[in-house]
């Protein structure tokens, strides 16, 4: 047996004994617990998955989504957010309904993205349980911790971590939440106390669920946060930027993009080891608004994709041979010449991009457009446009705005009726399922903005529709069976907003190269 056994790794709190066999080399995990907890690939190790690749061919089919759903006017309504759970199973009696809503204790918190206690990059470890969502709250600052283990159908609040907490590290505005190897949970902020711009991460310890520090370590900070990767093979976490949250929570100026005190235009590369800031890429005009960036699956892989949400613009970003980082724009989607607008260009606006797991899909939404892309990304240098759909949005046929130059489109497109009725304000936050096959797609970005450019959303509501995505050639059609319309709640509309699954996804999971070779 002793000869038998090649290697053993330690994983987390696993041995992990690789025995070859005569049909196969077999990956074992013994837990050194006396019992082991199943993933969500189905397998006795730690959460999630091994691979994104085992994720995408192993992964079961979605059934539940959780999505925070925002009040377009709390302080006159007096009504709080929620997390809504909406049944995607075809085969239950309650599809495409929301089955359950989880109302939050307090008024105005402005819920938005959401992640993980811990996720696949825990995969190692069979002591840890996927079975707490993470929902900052970019009003109030307070971060919400809720339980979907003990019933995924019916979610409940497990724990408050209350703003004045983060305040006092001098933080505010948290935003994206990823969970780490090492059973912490990382929360970016977007601000200071004041709403001045600062990019910096709270750490939370994911057992006890207390608040344990900022991750930044030295005296540099970035300037601005909003989203961030991390990708330790390479000792690398890249962070994004918005602006300062005094600026963007008043609605969206113009002006404001424009000065870089407000607005960000940078990326981010920090130690991740050393928790310090090496470097700060400047993307120049072309990249104000850094928003969503994706690494590429394969933990192994040194470049990736940020959307830029102004001029709505993609950047490939990359480690150069001598370590240090680089960005190149890859796609550029062209302003439309227009009239009737506040403008005589009107830019797309990126608000969301996601990556298939597989790496060979990119999308991404064009909030003022109106359109959801598909680009092929096999050559990560020269991505190819092989889908695209249009599901409302700015430049509408019947709208106020004519389009007098476009350089891709013959003619405006038409609004667009489903289900029988029409879709109103415009594709925005985007979630794909895990084998690449159905994309599903809300309509509401952020309501100080949705009340500006799309006032039609805060009066008839946000809607969530699937797409059909051709993984072979490209292509995106929209489900004619499925809709939620958010209009239709028992209280009035909302405006929804992030999408989750219960057992992960291609934007809330990372993958660490260990996991995937033990």
């Amino acid at each position: 047996m002793k000869a038998a056994i090649r290697n053993i790794y330690k994983c987390g709190r696993l041995t992990v004994c690789v025995v070859p066999s005569t049909a196969m080399i077999r990956a074992v995990c013994v837990s050194r617990h006396r019992s082991a907890s199943v993933s969500d690939s189905g397998s006795e190790c730690g959460p999630g998955y091994k691979s994104p690749l085992d994720a995408m061919q192993n992964g079961p089919r979605e059934k539940l989504l959780y999505i925070p759903c925002i009040q377009p006017s709390p302080q006159e309504t007096h009504r709080s957010d929620y997390l809504a759970t909406v049944d995607v199973d075809p085969q239950s009696p309650t599809f495409s309904k929301v089955i359950h809503r989880l109302n939050m204790p307090a008024v105005g918190d402005e819920l938005h993205h959401s992640g993980w206690n811990v996720c696949s990059s825990c995969h190692g470890d069979s002591s840890k349980r996927r079975d707490k969502l993470v929902l900052p709250s970019l009003g109030s600052d307070r971060v919400y911790i809720v339980d979907t283990g003990t019933d995924p159908k019916t979610p409940r609040l497990h724990k408050v971590i209350e703003g004045e907490l983060l305040r006092a590290l001098n933080v505010s505005t948290p935003h994206t939440t990823h969970c780490l190897a090492s059973g912490e949970i990382m929360i970016s902020v977007l601000g200071d106390k004041n709403g001045n711009g600062k990019g910096d991460f709270v750490l939370i310890d994911a057992h006890s669920l207390e608040i344990k520090g900022l991750w930044t370590k030295g005296e540099k900070n970035a300037k601005f946060g909003y989203d961030f990767w991390y990708q330790p093979y390479w000792d690398v976490m890249i962070s994004t930027e918005w602006g300062a949250p005094k600026s963007f929570k008043k609605g969206f100026a113009l002006p404001d993009t424009q000065d870089e005190d407000l607005y960000g235009r940078s990326l981010n590369v920090f130690s991740w080891n050393e928790r310090r800031l090496l470097q700060t890429i400047d993307l120049g005009p072309e990249g104000i608004a850094p928003l969503e960036i994706r690494f590429l699956h394969d933990p192994r892989q040194t470049q990736g994709f940020v959307g830029c949400a102004l001029y709505a613009n993609v950047f490939r970003f990359f480690r150069e041979e001598d370590g240090k980082w680089n960005a190149e724009l890859v796609i550029d989607v062209p302003a439309k010449q227009v009239e009737g607008w506040v403008l005589p260009e009107m830019n797309g606006l990126m608000s969301d991009i996601l990556l298939s797991l597989d790496d060979r899909y990119l999308f991404f939404s064009n909030w003022l457009h109106g359109d959801v892309r598909q680009y092929d990304v096999t050559d990560p240098k020269h991505p190819r446009l092989v889908g695209q759909i249009f599901l409302g949005g700015s430049v509408q046929s019947d709208g106020p705005v004519t389009v007098t130059g476009d350089k891709e489109l013959k003619e405006q497109p038409k609004p667009v009726f489903h289900k029988g009725q029409r879709l109103y304000g415009s594709p925005q936050m985007l979630q794909l399922s895990l084998d690449g096959k159905r994309l599903y797609v809300t309509s509401s970005l952020y309501s100080p903005w949705d009340k500006q450019f799309y006032p039609d959303v805060v009066e008839k509501g946000s809607f969530l529709v699937k797409l059909d995505v051709d993984t072979e050639k490209g292509g995106l059609t929209l489900n004619p069976e499925f809709l939620v319309d958010f209009g239709k709640e028992p209280e009035g509309p909302v405006l929804a907003h992030e999408i989750r699954y219960p057992g992960g996804d291609c934007t809330s999971d990372i993958w660490l190269v260990e996991n995937e070779t033990n």
